[in-house]
């Protein structure tokens, strides 16, 4: 197993040891890591000081447990402040200390030892440099804790590999341990070999004009058409140019209404302007979304090595905005509606529109969605969906939300 030894004097040393080893032997060990002889180690595990004879399982030492050294040049002239130092740097069995002031002045008073567990451990040594109490002995707990809950599960570990092999339960524990171990080897190798997954990705943003008004536009070849929200047509001057007969309800990863369409307005990206439609959304998160109607028409080819959007065949480029440049209400998780975002963004292929005063309305279709409801095959569905954890209204709306379709609504589910 292997333990932790924090030393008085200048480290922290790591040593695999047996767990019946005796206290002597470690001491050994640290004589060698630690240039202290034997004679002048004093080692303290729960504020208890450890015999020569003893061995570590019989006081309790598991797995990832940490142990103090003292070192103590004059053992005999220095008793009674050697009981002192016992009592002030022992340790509580929940993990805190139980001299809380004390503990931080030893840990503060060696800065090599400080260096090391800035480096090793930076929140305690964050909370041992600060001022409070509390919070140092909520570390320190948190830390025995986490050290209790790797020992349990080493424990389980170990159990099922003395387990009855015909015991049905205890071959389902196996399995689920296998497929979590194989789960956090591939976690582990993520981070090794791909870090940034791990990482909030910035979606992309260019500076543009539309009718004159300097714009953040949210780059999306996922979207069907370019939407502006009402309150920034409004901002551009062309909320007067909103044709109403376009009316409708935007389909995609959720739904948004469509107030109508602006058929055509300028918009300046670079030094050249170009002529642009736009479906006005009722969605205040979200101000203007290039989508890939435009995309196509003026031929925009979004270039991700040079991190640039290029426009008109190659006329224009424009570079994408970096992080500062972006304002922080459109970084915020859920600032691009669902509906707008390219994971199976429909817009704005379900409106309604109005013409001649005939109302052309796919919402008609309503009852058809209601219907799906019915009979065993939705049901199936239903159970096949709760399965995977959700709850049955959870699983009943998104199948309502995408027709039936079962892949669909597990993506919705997942994703939300």
């Amino acid at each position: 197993m292997r333990i932790t030894v924090m030393t008085a004097g200048e480290q922290i040393i790591t040593l695999d040891v047996d767990s019946q080893e005796t206290v002597e032997n470690v001491k050994a060990l640290l004589e060698v890591e630690s240039n202290v002889p034997i004679q002048q180690q004093q080692l303290l595990f729960n504020g208890n000081e450890m015999r020569n004879s003893d061995k570590l399982s019989a006081l309790g030492v598991k797995d990832d447990d940490l142990l103090m050294m003292l070192s103590n040049a004059n053992a005999n002239a220095n008793a009674s402040s050697g009981s002192a130092a016992v009592s002030d740097l022992g340790m509580n069995p929940d993990g805190s200390a139980l001299n809380p002031a004390a503990f931080q002045q030893h840990i503060r008073g060696d800065s090599n030892l400080m260096g090391q567990l800035f480096q090793n451990d930076p929140e305690l040594a964050q909370v041992i440099s600060g001022s409070d109490l509390n919070k140092l002995q909520d570390v320190l707990r948190s830390r025995h804790q986490q050290r209790s809950v790797l020992q349990r599960q080493k424990e389980e570990e170990l159990a099922l590999l003395y387990a009855d092999p015909f015991d049905v339960e205890a071959q389902r524990k196996i399995e689920a341990a296998i497929r979590q171990k194989g789960i956090d080897e591939n976690w582990e190798a993520a981070l090794e070999h791909n870090p940034e997954a791990f990482a909030r990705v910035i979606m992309l943003y260019v500076d543009m004009e539309v009718n004159g008004v300097p714009l953040k536009a949210f780059v999306d070849s996922g979207a069907q058409s370019t939407i502006i929200s009402k309150s920034c047509a409004e901002r551009c001057g062309l909320l007067r140019l909103m044709d109403q007969r376009y009316k409708g309800i935007a389909h995609g990863v959720g739904q948004s209404e469509i107030l109508g369409r602006i058929h055509v307005a300028p918009i300046k990206i670079g030094n050249n302007f170009y002529p642009c439609s736009f479906v006005v959304l009722d969605s205040p998160n979200m101000e203007f979304l290039f989508g890939l109607d435009m995309l196509r028409k003026h031929q925009c080819t979004i270039d991700l090595k040079d991190n640039v959007m290029t426009v008109g065949g190659g006329e224009v480029s424009v570079p994408f905005l970096q992080e500062k440049d972006i304002p922080s209400r459109f970084l915020d998780e859920g600032s691009i509606p669902n509906e707008a975002s390219s994971s199976g963004a429909t817009v704005p292929s379900g409106f309604t529109e109005k013409k001649n005063n005939t109302v052309a309305n796919p919402t008609s279709q309503q009852p058809k969605r209601q219907n799906t409801s019915e009979g065993p095959e939705f049901e199936a569905k239903i159970a096949k969906l709760g399965e995977l954890g959700f709850s049955r209204e959870a699983v009943i709306q998104a199948l309502r939300l995408f027709e039936g379709n079962e892949e669909q609504a597990a993506g919705f589910l997942f994703g939300g």
